[in-house]
């Protein structure tokens, strides 16, 4: 588990790009906004839409001020990565999993370089901050991609506290060894505690016996039909439920910068009969052989050691590719005091629900013990397992199960957001529907039945209340991701960044349009998402 370092990091991707959009590209290094080998910001947004490094963009980055800075270098390249017992091949930044967590205080400016050591172009998304644009990290959308053996220098505001993280926006990328947290501490912060742990729940594939999150795409991509699922399958069956899908997609040019997606490595990682009725229905596509706590397997776990009576603040970020993960320690209560970064009102539960790219913030006292804090893989029946130490004594079993999984669970839309943060009741001055779609038959999955495209624009002006109403018509959950901004959930909600629709319902949220650009907004599934569950929300002039 991690403590408080100031220390470097960077994190996994997601789906990104397609055509060249980028009308220019700056080949100097300019003054932290550009980079080299092939990095660099688009010149005009097309149709009358604020340009991701427009003056729209500069005004809002310079309402939020230029505090300390703080600089990082960062490389992402091919590692070695132990897993606990379990060496494998995988791309990462440096040679830790996670990453070397980024902390810095808000109102700082972060200055980090990313070197690209990796054998094709990467980028870097930072997940949940309100941040400039042309910072975003989105492949031909925000700035063109960092071509390997290439830099990119990342230099903005950091104007919110809270618990984020950072990975690729490059295919499916994030679903390697490519994430990291980035911590914003509160040079005010109201919450007491003895300690900190920052705990990264991963599902992990690559390097494991052959197999790699590109080939796992590309037999996801088959979809139900004519596939020999072999052993991985567990041999059950989905019957007819539409889960979501990749259609004629031409994901060679899309998700791997015109390279042919490659032939499927390694047994099948199609998962069937995965259900969970918290996820109503379907849990997942892919049939993970390792379920990570801080880069660790369950046979060889992390330790966290702390006193007896020590408060502490554990801050849960969920990076996985497929997997929401219900997280429990054992023997303890958790009160529940942030999601996503921002501040709700107190809340104790024994268990938290997280689905990919979710955070949460719990405040424990810690008892006299060894306790597991395990992570379990909703649906799928593995688990993942780290240790609070506070006294001698045998560790439990890798397969515990603490009894607190099944006790009182708290969702998202059981929280409220603290009075500060809570958004101002407002009607809408624009509504925008959005229907989740797709099928694992053709996995097709789509927003509005339209695969992603670069050049796809959602309209919002500046100073608008706007509504984004999911409607999901699958059968599997999806937890959509807005770039940029936080939205309330419903009836005084939290307001969160990313937040689970289940299937066959509807979830509508609203924010305050007050940050100008081009923003991606999509499943963070990364497999639904390479496959085209994205589009883009474009603010006009």
């Amino acid at each position: 588990m991690r403590t408080h370092t100031r220390r470097a990091v960077l994190g996994a991707g997601i789906a990104a790009a397609g055509s060249g959009l980028l009308a220019a590209c700056s080949s100097a290094d300019q003054k932290g906004h550009a980079g080299h080998g092939g990095a660099g910001h688009p010149a005009e947004a097309p149709g009358g839409y604020v340009s991701p490094d427009g003056p729209e963009v500069a005004a809002a980055e310079a309402e939020r001020g230029s505090g300390p800075v703080r600089k990082v270098a960062l490389t992402a390249t091919a590692a070695k990565l132990d897993l606990g017992g379990r060496t494998v091949g995988s791309w990462a930044y440096g040679d830790e999993l996670p990453g070397k967590e980024v902390r810095v205080t808000a109102g700082d400016t972060l200055e980090l370089t990313l070197a690209n050591h990796l054998p094709e172009a990467t980028s870097l998304h930072w997940h949940g901050l309100a941040l400039r644009n042309d910072m975003d990290g989105v492949p031909d959308v925000t700035q063109r991609p960092v071509k390997a053996g290439g830099s990119f220098t990342y230099r903005f505001a950091v104007s919110h506290p809270g618990t984020y993280w950072f990975h690729p926006h490059s295919g499916v990328q994030q679903d390697r060894g490519l994430y990291a947290p980035l911590i914003v501490e509160d040079p005010k912060e109201p919450l007491k505690y003895d300690k900190e742990w920052v705990v990264v729940l991963d599902d992990w594939v690559d390097g494991v016996d052959g197999s790699t999150p590109d080939a796992v795409l590309a037999e996801l991509s088959k979809g139900m039909g004519g596939m020999d699922h072999g052993s991985g399958s567990g041999g059950m069956d989905h019957g007819g439920m539409d889960m979501g899908g990749h259609g004629g997609m031409d994901h060679g040019a899309h998700s791997m910068g015109g390279r042919k997606a490659p032939t499927p490595t390694g047994p099948s990682r199609m998962l069937m009969g995965a259900t969970s009725k918290l996820l109503g229905g379907d849990a997942g596509d892919v049939d993970y052989p390792y379920h990570l706590v801080n880069g660790r397997t369950p046979e060889d776990p992390r330790t966290f050691r702390a006193k007896p009576g020590d408060r502490i603040r554990i801050r849960f970020i969920n990076a996985g590719g497929d997997t929401a993960y219900r997280v429990a320690l054992g023997g303890h209560t958790m009160t529940v005091t942030h999601t996503d970064g921002y501040p709700v009102v107190h809340a104790a539960t024994d268990a938290l629900l997280l689905g990919m790219g979710e955070r949460y913030d719990v405040v424990v006292t810690a008892g006299d013990g060894v306790f597991p804090l395990t992570a379990l893989a909703e649906g799928k029946k593995r688990t993942g397992l780290a240790l609070l130490r506070t006294a001698d004594g045998a560790a439990p079993d890798a397969s515990v199960r603490p009894k607190e999984l099944d006790g009182r669970l708290l969702t998202a839309d059981r929280l409220k957001a603290d009075g500060p943060v809570r958004l101002a009741s407002r009607a809408p001055d624009r509504t925008i529907r959005f229907d989740l779609t797709g099928s694992m038959a053709k996995y097709d999955w789509a927003v509005n039945g339209r695969k992603y495209t670069p050049s796809q624009r959602y309209p919002v002006r500046s100073g608008e209340r706007v509504r984004l109403s999911f409607r999901n018509s699958t059968t599997m959950w999806h937890p959509m991701h807005l770039h940029g901004h936080t939205f309330a959930l419903p009836d005084g909600g939290p307001r969160k960044d990313t937040a689970i629709v289940l299937p066959g319902r509807r979830l509508d949220v609203d924010l305050d349009a007050d940050n100008p650009g081009l923003w991606m907004l999509h499943c963070h599934n990364v497999y639904h998402a390479e496959s085209g569950m994205m589009t883009v929300l474009g603010y006009q002039k």
